[in-house]
């Protein structure tokens, strides 16, 4: 198991907070490309599922948080986890996903103060 492999929180994380988000910035986006019809307000009824989402995508973070920063395993040398630059270009990949992600997450909560 590679020691700096976190694309499979990272990945989960991602997508959990897209389907946190769908039913509130997915037809605004979808409105905002052109799209439209009736079937787009049938994203709305993903709502009640919101909070699973929005956990599952706060863990999977954890989890990619905690296997960068915290688990420091042997390394190979030669092998990717052993190059710090690797290593730096991951974090910082962690904590732009991060950020977009949180920000999709705050959409819903944000937008009617702007209404």
């Amino acid at each position: 198991m590679e020691n700096l492999n976190s694309k499979g929180p990272l990945l989960a994380g991602v997508f959990a907070a897209i389907g946190a988000s769908v039913c509130c910035v997915g037809p605004l986006v979808l409105l905002a490309l052109g799209i439209g019809g009736a079937w787009v307000g049938n994203l709305t009824a993903l709502e009640p599922y919101r909070p699973i989402f929005i956990g599952v995508a706060l863990l999977a973070f954890g989890l990619a948080y905690r296997r960068l920063y915290q688990v420091r395993a042997a390394c190979v040398p030669g092998a990717a986890c052993a190059t710090p630059a690797i290593a730096q270009r991951q974090r910082i990949l962690f904590w732009v996903i991060v950020v977009l992600a949180l920000c999709l997450l705050l959409v819903p909560t944000v937008a009617p103060l702007f209404l």
